[in-house]
């Protein structure tokens, strides 16, 4: 399966919105895009994972170093609309500690 990554710019926000399954194969494509995002000063970035069906621990360590990133140049990321699987990833993992991630969650199998 394919990663879909669909950037749109707001003021001081980025919105990605992704389609697909987050894994070894499709990681790097989003930690290419999410990185460069995550070293504008003030800038909050929204990843939208509403279609996500799938990830592994890849797409995990994607996350993490965003958030690494974020935090030294003063921005944000937030995760929205995960599906009950990928939620149950970060929880596992307790990086819903961490994130910032929308307790709205959707549904899915």
């Amino acid at each position: 399966m394919n990663l879909d990554i669909k950037v749109t710019q707001e003021k001081d926000k980025s919105v990605v919105k992704l389609f697909g399954e987050i894994d070894a194969y499709t990681a790097p494509d989003l930690k290419d895009t999410l990185l460069p995002l995550a070293t504008h000063e003030g800038q909050t970035i929204e990843v939208d994972l509403e279609n996500v069906s799938y990830m592994d621990s890849t797409g995990l360590g994607v996350f993490v170093s965003a958030l690494k990133a974020t935090r030294e140049v003063d921005s944000h990321l937030k995760l929205i609309k995960l599906q009950d699987r990928v939620l149950r990833l970060f929880t596992i993992t307790g990086l819903n500690e961490v994130i910032d991630i929308d307790s709205e969650v959707r549904g899915g199998n």
